[in-house]
């Protein structure tokens, strides 16, 4: 049977209609990617992720504050990104956010807490407590169910409880579960751990000391020069130290790394089982 010129011009026409039909509605997609951080991927590759079981989401909260003369303003945001690589490396199928480095860090006027020192960059507890939940529903929004906020620093701590906890509960019921992982931050095992090796309370100290000094040697030791101690010590000028950074080591942030990170995996895991 011989096809008119007219009839073959409406097969083609509806075979191309079907083919682009086919084409529109094939969602993009992407290979799972070799990075747990999402600002290191695409949104396909990130959409890809949570369609393979990525589900679950590490947000690290760091902090820009003077660390005495020795270490680097940055600190936090090496050692909460390092850690939380970490976790989500425990936890498998978990992505990792980018870290946060503008947290409460005191007063502006007059300055108090580490604001007294030049180059630290601090917001107030009501902005923190807005970004962290401006970040959480951005996550919830894109496929996100079980999402772990993570923070290195101690004024981090209480406003980010408190948004949390808010959130869970305009959300129960939903499927969507937030951490607070404070087990993180705890750091009674770590003084615990330095005390068996013979060192004393007030030379762990409390900032820029032992535990920190060493967590960032460990990682980033670029970021740390104790030959700059030395012209502290007859200074009257303060120097942000509060214990004795001498006595840290790289071996040791290694060793103290490790307690926070199997801390925050025990907490996210118990919390999960339970959702």
């Amino acid at each position: 049977m011989q096809i008119s010129p007219t009839t073959k011009f409406a097969l083609a026409a509806i075979a191309g209609i079907a083919i682009a039909v086919t084409f529109v509605s094939r969602p993009l997609t992407a290979p799972l990617p070799t990075t747990v951080q999402i600002a290191d991927m695409t949104w396909v590759e990130v959409q890809s992720a949570i369609a393979n079981g990525f589900t679950t989401v590490i947000v690290p909260s760091g902090g820009i504050e003077q660390n005495g003369p020795h270490m680097i303003l940055s600190k936090h945001d090496y050692i909460v990104r390092h850690a939380a690589e970490g976790i989500a490396g425990e936890l498998g199928k978990t992505l990792v956010a980018p870290v946060i480095s503008y947290v409460p860090e005191g007063a502006y006027d007059p300055p108090t807490g580490h604001m007294r020192f030049p180059g630290t960059i601090g917001i107030t507890e009501a902005a923190y407590a807005n970004l962290i939940e401006g970040i959480a529903r951005s996550l919830k929004a894109g496929g996100f169910r079980t999402i772990c906020f993570i923070a290195d620093h101690g004024g981090s701590q209480q406003p980010q409880a408190d948004m949390i906890a808010k959130l869970n509960a305009e959300w129960s019921g939903k499927g969507i579960r937030l951490i607070h992982v404070d087990a993180y931050y705890a750091d009674a095992p770590q003084i615990e751990k330095l005390m068996q090796q013979g060192e004393t309370r007030a030379a762990i100290g409390e900032h820029a000391s032992i535990i920190d000094t060493s967590e960032l040697m460990a990682i980033h030791p670029n970021g740390v020069d104790l030959s700059r101690l030395d012209g502290t010590r007859l200074s009257l000028q303060p120097t942000g130290i509060v214990g004795d950074p001498s006595r840290a080591s790289a071996a040791r942030g290694k060793e103290l790394l490790e307690i926070r990170i199997r801390a925050a995996v025990a907490q996210i895991r118990a919390q999960m089982a339970t959702h």
